[in-house]
This record gives C-alpha cells, structure tokens and sequence, in this order.
C-alpha cells in the first residue's frame, strides 16, 4: 500500500488517504422525525430514481396516504433514504433534499451536526447504493436497515475544503457524461421515430415510390397502390381464434409457453423460458398459436408497441396474460405482415383513441381490431415488404444496440468515477 494511504477496517473501502477520517455516520448526523401535524406543509416530494423530486397530490407519483399529516416534514439540504425492502434493487435508496417539504414517514431523515458539504456525503451514500452495500447489511424478510443502522455503518470523511472540490470535480464530469447519455439518448429516439414511421410507409404505400395510386376511400388513409384491397382486418385474419382443438388432443401435464406481459417486447421480441403444464394454463388466460400474432390491448402497452408474430413460438400452442389480443392470419395475409400492420403509426394512434375504461385500465377492444380498415397488397408483394422491411429495421436495431451498449459504459463509467473518487482511490 502506498505511504499516502491508510488502511480503513472497512470490508467495502480497503484504504484511503491519510488525510482523511474514518467516522460512523452518527458522529456527523443525527435523525429526527416532524410530522406534518395539521397538514401545515403541502409542498410533496418524492425520492426517485432522478433524485427527490416535486409531487403532484392530484396525480402523485405512486402511492399516496389519503391524510398528508402522517407524512414528516424535511429540510433543505437533508439527506433522505429509503432503506426498506432491500432486495427490489430498481428502486431509489438516497436523495438530497433540494427544498422543504414532506415525505414518507417510513423514510429516514440525516441532518448535519456541523458544517459539511452535504452534496458530497449524499454523493458518498449514493455509492454505496450503487456498490449493493446497503443490501448486505439490510436484516429480517424484507431486507430493512434502520435508522440506528444507517448511522452505525463507518464512512471515509475527508477535509471540508477536499470535500468542496470533490463535489466541484464531480458536477464537472458527471455533467459531460449525462450530456453525452442524453444526446445518445436521442438518436435512439430518433431512430425508433423512423423506424415506424418506415413500417407506417411501407404498410400504407408500398415500397415502389411511382407505383400508380387510387383513392382509398378512407380519410386518415387517402391514396394507396393500385391493385391494393381496402377490407377490414376480419376479412383476413381472425381475431381472437381458438386454440381448444389442439387443447383436447393434449395431456394435461404436456408443458406449452406462458408468455406474461413483460416477456414480450415492444420490438416483437419473446422471450419463451417460461413454460407451464396445460391444465394449469387453460382457464384463466389468453391462448395463442405459433405464426399468431399477438397485440397487447391495455394501457401503456398498447401505445408504447407491445406485441409479436410469435413465428418463433417454442410450443405449438401458447398462453399468457389476458391483455392480449391474438389474430391468425388466413391464407390472405402473412402473418409478419399482419404484425407489420399491427406495429404501424395508424393503427397505434387510431386504437388509442378508440380506448375505453377508466384512467390506467384503458384498452382497446377486439372489435377495433376487427374493423380495421386499410389496403392489402397481393401476397407477392407482402413478401417483398416483409423482406425489405427485415433487413432495413435489423440494421436500425444494430444501431440502436450499440447506442445502448455506449450509454451503458457511460453510466458504468459515471459509477465507477464516482465511486473512486469519493473513496480517495482517484484523488482531486
């Protein structure tokens, strides 16, 4: 070890410099609790993921009390973690709080004792969210770490005056690798955007640019190929088949896919790991074929494009979630064409619209689906969509996917800096 480090007892944080101190959290903070009485404070924040935002108490963000008063009131500057059940490591775990308002009481207040840069002390515990710490420490089922815990658990607590300039360091970089995330952030945006905006072209006009054009008919559709048939939907697919014919010829212990909602992706990906024996599956659930297509029908599902050709369906037959819609193509259409038509702008938008239910529970319905009315190309001429459009769109999502893969190794490397820095490995 370096004459310029020290070793810290801490199994988490080996060494620092010798400048600094190791201290528990008790001995620079303290926690207390001040209930909201009477609802005199109605400013509402919430610990997110972003950092502790403002709520709206006509729309919050997640649960609500129906009585404010229960809530505490935190300060300015205050640091706010939420350490109860730990094993959900998607949610947020610490904030630093920006203005006064009031917060769960289930939350733990840390107030200073003495001045400290209380950025760089929520940078330090924030690192620790990032590295699991609180995790392993975390007790009983739920895995909860207390306030009396929070304050027991030993931290590297260097100068003020290096703490100024860690913070200083790391607004700096942190600022360049967030800008850098959102612009990469965007051209996934804009991607996708033209992604669909290509399968709403090719659906609606066909891929030859001077094909001769008629009226459809139809406002939203206008003008489309020669040769092209308006129908609706149900003239070329059946919507809401049934797979009870191939069920009976079926032992109940013979195991098929089970697709729940998040096994599907908004890219028409499956994911088909999941597999359950028939009788536990066919009450209950949605049914599905291999070479159906399948469209989730519930709000935000729907909008943001979940659904699937499930041409790549492990088992003959199929069950999942009850938000989705099946259609099985006819010797009329095919059937990544139909999905084609099912992932376009129109149908996305015009089916938006048309949802019926209370705010959250919205769907569509199957006879939307059904009286979808566009133009269908012959079947030659679906292939060659399809085809184009598979190896157009397969060149998008590569580059979607490195966009992604360089965001990830950003973010890496914003955790890594972080966490380096606070901890003296990477000096300032």
């Amino acid at each position: 070890m370096s004459g310029k480090y020290r070793e810290t007892g801490i199994t988490w944080t080996l060494a620092i410099p010798k400048t600094w101190e190791v201290v528990r959290g008790k001995r620079l903070f303290y926690t207390k609790k001040v209930r909201n009485e009477d609802n005199i404070e109605k400013n509402i924040l919430s610990l997110t993921l972003k950092g502790v935002i403002r709520n709206d108490g006509d729309k919050p963000i997640g649960l609500s009390p129906s009585d404010y008063s229960t809530y505490q009131i935190f300060e300015k500057d205050d640091l706010v973690f939420k350490l109860i059940d730990l094993n959900n490591i998607s949610t947020s775990r610490v904030g630093l709080v920006p203005e006064r308002g009031i917060m769960s009481s289930a939350y733990i207040r840390l107030i200073p004792r003495e001045k400290l840069n209380m950025r760089y002390f929520f940078l330090q515990y924030y690192d620790l969210w990032l590295r699991n710490v609180y995790n392993g420490l975390g007790a009983g089922v739920r895995q909860t770490l207390s306030a009396e815990d929070l304050l027991n658990i030993l931290i590297p607590v260097p100068p003020l005056d290096e703490q100024n300039k860690i913070v200083e360091y790391l607004d700096s970089k942190v600022s360049k690798i967030n800008t850098l995330v959102g612009i990469k952030k965007k051209q996934i945006e804009s991607l996708e955007e033209l992604k669909k905006a290509k399968i709403s072209h090719a659906v609606t006009r066909g891929l030859n640019r001077n094909a001769p054009l008629r009226e459809s008919g139809i406002a939203w559709l206008g003008k489309i190929p020669e040769g092209w048939e308006v129908i609706p939907l149900k003239r070329v697919c059946k919507v809401g088949a049934s797979v009870s014919e191939t069920v009976k010829n079926m032992s109940n212990d013979e195991k098929v896919v089970f697709l729940p909602m998040e096994n599907i992706s908004v890219n028409g990906e499956i994911d088909c790991s999941i597999k359950k024996p028939v009788k536990e599956v066919k009450v209950g659930f949605s049914s599905f074929a291999k070479n159906d297509v399948v469209v989730a029908k519930i709000t935000p599902c729907f909008e943001n494009g979940k659904g699937a050709c499930l041409d790549k369906l492990e088992t003959d037959i199929g069950f999942g979630t009850t938000e989705l819609i099946n259609l099985r193509a006819s010797e009329k259409i095919l059937p990544k064409y139909l999905y084609l038509i099912t992932k376009s702008q129109y149908f996305r938008k015009i089916g938006e619209s048309l949802m019926t239910g209370s705010a959250g529970q919205k769907r569509i319905s199957s006879d939307f689906v059904k009286n979808f009315t566009l133009g269908i190309p012959p079947l030659a001429e679906q292939n060659k969509i399809v085809e184009y459009l598979d190896s157009w769109c397969a060149k998008v999502s590569k580059a979607i996917a490195n966009l992604t893969s360089e965001i990830q190794n950003l973010e890496s490397l914003k955790t890594r800096l972080i966490s380096d820095v606070v901890t003296g490995a990477r000096r300032v």
